[in-house]
């Protein structure tokens, strides 16, 4: 009506005319006509919209939360949680809203969907090896680890040459300044993974590209991209002065211990520094023992240091792994997320592709049923996604799925200091299942859908749409 209304008023002007609604408080709102000549305003009645019908709530009932105890009932308005609570349905007023959409998750979990803070590459490209050329492959590789189920990553650019490191600095940097895509898993920054690293502890990362841990070096590896770089990991030892872990945290940036020698006296000075993380705990470190417990039998016994681990069963025992998650089921301070351990992937390039031999720097690596070796044999790292992670914990039967699912969704968050509380869109939720015949703990990504009436196209509820993994 609007439009035609537009056309008859044209014909008082021989140009082009565009029009808008101004607020105004007559009966007739002014309808402003643009021209390159002139603007005039006429009283032109417009038919009132009728108030949009909001949809009905959609209330999930039975739901398990992670580290949450006892079933929750979940109000979402628009799609967005409204409230949850251990409370019955019928205590809820929402929930008993005749409209209500009332979906039983019969005991399954709802969790955000996994963070990664190691991840080196997918779909054949290693992260060092970006460049502002092929940056665009990004966007392929944040699509896929979406529906790998991860809702963000740090990705981890290992000890090379400092031009390589900024040449992938500066890709990353552009991508993370353009807007998001709908399902794809953020960027939320760098991880440094080297070069200050001691050579006796290097495993895969290349020798003649090592630096000394000064802080001279740091200020050139961070170069002008610092404010992307989300965590850095060193080895403490290498720094006898003690500044360069405090300028660090001083530039924002987590301090991660890895590819050390570090004793434990050592190691609890870097983290009374500032240091709080571990990377791969008991890889590229050196073992728990009776009389030296070393770098992480300090990191255990230190509230608010977090140590990544990675449940493909090669990089750690599966033994190893149940005593690790025996010794830190306990929160070890007043905050119950502070339980020690986060999942990582440590996934290679070829994540998404199959075994086979792919290049590395300029090494050669053969992946054997996911697991990465160098032709020496040197374990490389892994091409698993995170989730398949916390799926191997509860198959091996180290723990319960509710724990699993925290260590690779709530823990890494912790770690990094994002906001842990089920909220946001339900687009970037997860739904768990353990199966009750073989007990594997598999998932899905979940969407609300807005289910319109086909005759009015008002919105008349939501429905759930999931695809399992």
């Amino acid at each position: 009506m609007l439009k035609r209304r537009q056309n008859l008023l044209k014909n008082l002007n021989n140009t082009p005319v565009i029009g808008h609604v101004l607020p105004d408080t007559r009966p007739y709102p002014l309808v402003a006509i643009h021209s390159s000549l002139s603007t005039r305003n006429f009283a032109v009645p417009i038919a009132p919209m009728p108030d949009p019908v909001p949809p009905p709530p959609i209330v999930l009932t039975n739901a398990q939360l992670p580290g949450v105890p006892g079933r929750q009932t979940i109000v979402l308005r628009q799609g967005t949680i409204a409230q949850h609570d251990p409370e019955t349905i019928s205590a809820n007023p929402e929930a008993m809203r005749p409209d209500a959409i009332v979906i039983d998750l019969a005991g399954d979990w709802l969790s955000l969907g996994g963070v990664d803070l190691q991840i080196n590459g997918a779909l054949g490209l290693a992260f060092p090896d970006l460049t502002e050329a092929n940056g665009d492959r990004l966007l392929e590789i944040c699509r896929t680890l979406w529906h790998q189920g991860v809702d963000g990553f740090l990705p981890t650019i290992v000890t090379t040459s400092i031009d390589k490191i900024h040449r992938a600095l500066a890709a990353i940097a552009q991508w993370m300044a353009t807007p998001p895509v709908p399902q794809t898993a953020q960027i939320l920054g760098v991880h440094l993974e080297g070069p200050c690293l001691n050579p006796d502890k290097r495993g895969a990362h290349p020798a003649e590209y090592l630096q000394p841990l000064t802080l001279e070096t740091v200020k050139t590896v961070l170069g002008d991209y610092a404010a992307i770089v989300k965590v850095i990991t060193l080895a403490p030892e290498l720094d006898p002065t003690g500044t360069v872990i405090p300028y660090l945290r001083s530039r924002g940036i987590t301090v991660s211990l890895g590819h050390s020698q570090a004793t434990a006296a050592q190691a609890q000075a870097a983290f009374a520094q500032g240091a709080t993380m571990v990377t791969h705990a008991l890889n590229a470190m050196p073992g728990l023992h009776h009389r030296e417990p070393g770098l992480l039998g300090a990191a255990l016994t230190t509230p608010g240091v977090a140590c990544g681990v990675i449940a493909d069963g090669q990089h750690i025992c599966p033994t190893m792994l149940n005593l690790l998650l025996r010794m830190t089921a306990m929160p070890r301070g007043s905050d119950p997320a502070d339980t020690a351990l986060f999942l990582v992937s440590d996934a290679l390039a070829p994540l998404g592709l199959p075994d086979g031999t792919y290049p590395w720097d300029d090494r050669t690596m053969t992946v054997t049923q996911g697991t990465a070796r160098l032709a020496d044999g040197t374990l490389a790292g892994t091409t698993l996604p995170l989730l398949a992670g916390a799926q191997n914990l509860v198959q091996w039967g180290l723990c319960d799925p509710d724990r699993a699912i925290a260590l690779a969704t709530i823990a890494p968050r912790h770690a990094i200091g994002l906001p842990t509380v089920l909220n946001g869109p339900s687009a970037h939720w997860l739904r768990w299942h353990q199966d009750p015949q073989t007990g594997q703990l598999h998932w899905q990504r979940l969407a609300l859908m807005a289910a319109v009436s086909e005759s009015t196209g008002v919105p008349v509820g939501w429905r759930l749409r999931s695809c399992q993994r």
